[in-house]
């Protein structure tokens, strides 16, 4: 089954599409998208065609920051109740963990983990790829600068996060990324995230309203009902925030999933999926976007699929793609010598 997100993620779409001369309407149509979806952003639109339009409006264009781009018009509403039950949270905190909570009712192949380092805090985003060879730029840096932008909203307006992350290399130009987030922007790291103090989180929200976010919820959790994520699902996310730790255990996931490891167990077998395969199938995703998407070195790839070392690694990658994570490297580059950056 496709992971599914909100259309509210076209928004400013068109209006960028059009300003770099492309026809905004038969870009959905060729990455298989009903137009419609533009003036319905409720309805659920695969994830993958989502990622295929970014990725030709980019190249199109010649705009390698064209998903950063469309962040930068985002509001609390354009999640929709979702929007309305953080913004009356007590502390930004608690509108991340509620965003956490419902965020498969907005983007079911994203991930959102908060991590407490010391003074600091590390917003943690995981993408998932549709599929091995989707490329995954720009859902990724939408979805940082969507997040970038909801705290603004949330705290203060001219707030700045201390670092931002991502795992792919930097563009050639990078006057939009220190325009938008500031100076502190790295590349090639080991995870997406977003870095800041731990005070903002804490910070106390003037304009919370309790009753209404309690109603609120209510609305969310009743309409939630008929559409449930499955332990799949929940479990997939977990993964990919996990397996560059060397923690990614079914006993790991279930902690930070809230539930029982005999629980989760159970319900991935009624799911005929077992915890291995999740982990496995992740993985061979990860692999083939590091490997044949970045200069990123093997030994570093290894670690971020959770393998102790470089030779577990190269063996695994040998019996899922027939031969070695060199090799594929090697024949990309003899079939494409200059990768966009």
């Amino acid at each position: 089954m496709s992971s599914l997100v909100r259309a509210a993620a076209l928004t400013n779409f068109s209006e960028l599409a059009r300003a770099a001369g492309l026809d905004p309407v038969r870009m959905l149509l060729d990455a298989g998208l009903n137009p419609n979806a533009l003036r319905e952003p409720d309805i659920m639109i695969p994830v993958e065609r989502l990622g295929r339009l970014l990725q030709a409006a980019a190249t199109l264009s010649g705009n390698e920051s064209f998903g950063l781009c469309m962040a930068e018009s985002r509001l609390l509403s354009n999640l929709g109740p979702v929007g309305l039950l953080i913004r009356d949270q007590p502390t930004l905190r608690d509108s991340l963990q509620m965003l956490m909570r419902y965020q498969a009712l907005l983007n079911s192949a994203l991930s959102l983990a908060i991590e407490e380092c010391g003074d600091l805090v590390i917003i943690r985003e995981g993408v998932m790829a549709g599929n091995a060879h989707e490329p995954t730029r720009q859902r990724v840096e939408l979805a940082l600068g969507v997040m970038v932008r909801l705290i603004r909203q949330l705290h203060k307006h001219d707030w700045e996060p201390a670092r931002v992350c991502f795992e792919h290399p930097a563009p050639r130009d990078l006057s939009v990324h220190q325009r938008f987030f500031g100076p502190n922007v790295e590349f090639n790291y080991d995870f997406n995230c977003i870095v800041c103090p731990k005070a903002d989180l804490d910070a106390r929200n003037p304009y919370a309203d309790p009753a209404m976010a309690r109603y609120v919820q209510q609305l969310i959790d009743t309409a939630a009902m008929s559409r449930q994520a499955t332990m799949l699902d929940d479990v997939r996310r977990m993964v990919v925030l996990l397996l560059p730790s060397g923690r990614c255990s079914i006993e790991q996931v279930a902690e930070h999933l809230g539930i029982g490891c005999r629980t989760v167990q159970r319900r991935l077998a009624e799911e005929g999926k077992p915890f291995s395969s999740i982990v496995n199938d992740i993985r061979t995703e990860l692999a083939a976007r590091h490997v044949m998407e970045t200069n990123r070195p093997l030994t570093e790839v290894a670690t971020l699929l959770g393998f102790s070392a470089p030779s577990g690694f190269s063996r695994w990658y040998h019996a899922h793609f027939g031969c070695s994570p060199k090799e594929s490297r090697t024949a990309r580059g003899r079939a494409q010598p200059e990768l966009p950056a």
